[in-house]
């Protein structure tokens, strides 16, 4: 008779242990997204406890959801668009300066059959 109540006992405990085992792992993406300063926190807590209705099966999009969000570059998308524009910015600036460079080299070759002309007659006086 000792043994069923420890068998009883022992039974509470484990269902115990799973019940809170399951609430305490389903907020994890909330802990995850109050650490992080997520601007849905309280979404993704009430998504969890909707989560254990539904047999888990929004759980691992919660885990993605809260993960996705940092502070220091929110969803991440302007730090793209910032670098993106950067990019774009830097490229006009070379094609500017090729082009820049190819009008200087057309100078060059404009003026060298010039300067060449000019130092032949030069050339030739000085061997007469």
């Amino acid at each position: 008779m000792f043994l069923d109540y420890i068998a009883l006992g022992l039974l509470v405990f484990v269902a115990l242990v799973i019940f809170y085992g399951i609430i305490v792992i389903h907020d994890i993406p909330y802990e995850i997204a109050k650490k992080r300063n997520h601007p849905h926190q309280d979404a993704i807590h009430v998504t969890g406890w909707i989560s254990l209705f539904t047999l888990h099966a929004l759980w691992p999009f919660l885990w993605i959801w809260a993960t996705l969000w940092r502070e220091d570059r929110g969803w991440g998308m302007t730090q793209i668009k910032q670098e993106q524009s950067d990019l774009h910015h830097d490229i006009t600036q070379l094609n500017q300066k090729v082009q820049d460079l190819t009008e200087q080299v057309e100078q060059l070759k404009q003026s060298l059959p010039q300067q060449q002309a000019s130092t032949k007659p030069a050339q030739s006086e000085g061997d007469a």
